[in-house]
């Protein structure tokens, strides 16, 4: 038994070992010009005030609930936040945004940042470092912070996690000093920038890729890197011991859909066997919509929809069911364990039951506390 342990430890490392052979491979053959970036997030024209942050409406909240008691803890006046004004139709509960910055360089077509600061979402603002350190800690040495459970912290909510990898750095970082609570990066970045990923290992932190079948995302993600490329900024980041997921959302039902999106699996599984699967269909909010026109965005991927939910337009009810039910079919064929570790975003109480999928109810079915226990 002892040998063996030793054995998986060696194999562990050597893991870990040529991930970060592989990094340096590619630090050496990109010139990153980090004196230069860190010179220009000097600029104060760049950073936004706590206070300015936390009244950001999320641009996914458009319904009118009656308001829920919420902690009277400020931490660092509301940097760190719940989102629980969902749709009663809509089956996610409450989850916790680490708001440190606003907006993404990579301005996705169907992005739904564009619903909120007047769509404006490049360039990226950021909160002063020394405001989101404080924040975490007033929320480490709460234990009433989410009811005393562990929880998953989003910094992908309201921004590209990976966008400043110098901030975010000592962010992750800064969760390493607890042990009860998990910072979740959510990216589209690709191996450009997780130099500080692959050089330390990190147990409270949760690296998910945001990704899309590459016929998708050349025509509505034309800035961000390719496919290829976050496929393999996850393999390394997974080598190096960090948990990892996937994110496969919106998933548009393009032209020969099924071949596009059972080849991106295949090739995701291929490379690394991620810890959780989300999937997801695109949703239409009114003001993601209207910044999208009023900005001369493509929108040509609104001629999908066909039904009105409480959390804005999907796409017909009888396709999305086949879109999860042949996903689901697909990563089980690989293998995959769909029961505890394939959640669907925002989707109907009626979808869910249809599936006959099993669901949390009061939880986010992508970061709650199953979420954690299944990872």
């Amino acid at each position: 038994m002892r040998r063996g342990l030793i054995m998986m430890e060696t194999n562990r490392e050597k893991r870990r070992k040529a991930a970060l052979k592989a990094w340096e491979t590619i630090r050496r053959k990109r010139r990153f010009e980090k004196e230069a970036e860190a010179k220009r997030l000097l600029n104060l024209e760049l950073f936004i005030k706590p206070s300015e942050i936390a009244r950001i409406k999320h641009p996914e909240d458009i319904f009118p609930l009656i308001p829920q008691k919420i902690e009277r803890k400020k931490y660092s006046e509301r940097i760190i936040r719940p989102f629980h004004k969902t749709p009663s139709d809509i089956v996610c509960g409450k989850f916790w945004e680490l708001r440190w910055a606003f907006g993404c360089p990579f301005g996705c077509a169907y992005c739904y940042l564009r619903g909120t600061y007047g769509g404006r979402i490049s360039p990226p603002k950021y909160v002063k470092i020394e405001h989101v350190l404080k924040a975490l800690d007033e929320v480490f040495g709460d234990p009433q912070f989410n009811d005393g459970r562990p929880t998953i912290i989003n910094s992908g909510e309201l921004a590209d996690s990976l966008m400043n990898p110098i901030f975010m750095e000592m962010i992750a970082d800064k969760f390493e000093e607890n042990d009860k609570h998990k910072l979740l990066l959510l990216t589209k970045f690709g191996t450009k920038n997780i130099g500080f990923l692959v050089k330390t290992p990190r147990r409270q932190v949760i690296c998910a890729w945001s990704l899309n079948a590459p016929e998708v995302a050349r025509l509505w993600e034309a800035h961000a890197p390719s496919v290829d490329d976050r496929i393999k900024a996850a393999k390394l980041v997974k080598e190096t011991g960090y948990t990892v997921w996937i994110r496969i959302d919106p998933i548009f039902p393009i032209e020969k859909w099924q071949d596009c999106y059972g080849r991106l699996l295949q090739k995701i599984f291929d490379n690394l066997i991620p810890n959780r699967v989300i999937l997801g269909t695109p949703r239409g909010l009114r003001k993601t919509i209207y910044y999208a026109n009023k900005t001369g965005v493509d929108t040509s991927w609104i001629k999908y929809f066909g039904e009105k939910t409480g959390w804005g337009l999907k796409l017909p009810f009888d396709l999305r069911k086949t879109i999860y039910t042949f996903m689901r079919d697909k990563l089980k064929e690989l293998g995959y364990d769909v029961e505890r570790k394939v959640s669907i975003c925002k989707e109907t109480v009626e979808m869910w039951k249809a599936l006959g999928w099993t669901y949390y109810p009061g939880e986010c079915q992508c970061y709650g506390e199953h979420a954690i226990r299944y990872s």
